[in-house]
């Protein structure tokens, strides 16, 4: 499943770095920072990219999530600092689903 994810996930940042200035370095698989004090991401870049990554799980995944939250946008270790972050939070978050 989490290789799914992952896949969901550098789909989307492959495509956003299309529209960036400065492409997030993806090449770094699991260790690419996406979102970060030192990241060149504006916040509008983000809200695009959740709302895309929003629409693939449903398509691809069959699930229906929010990842933009009060929780998530004020968390020290935000879950959309790196891929391997935001795979393993976008993970957790289907198990939580799914158990509901």
């Amino acid at each position: 499943m989490k290789d799914k994810i992952r896949h969901i996930v550098i789909q989307s940042i492959t495509e956003l770095n299309t529209t960036l200035p400065e492409p997030l370095p993806i090449e770094n698989g699991d260790e690419c920072f996406i979102y970060r004090h030192d990241s060149h991401l504006d916040s509008m870049s983000l809200v695009m990219l959740i709302a895309d990554l929003e629409s693939k799980l449903e398509d691809d995944l069959d699930v229906s999530l929010t990842l933009a939250n009060e929780k998530s946008m004020s968390t020290k270790n935000s879950p959309f600092s790196s891929v391997g972050r935001l795979t393993d939070y976008i993970a957790d978050l289907i198990g939580e689903h799914h158990h509901a």
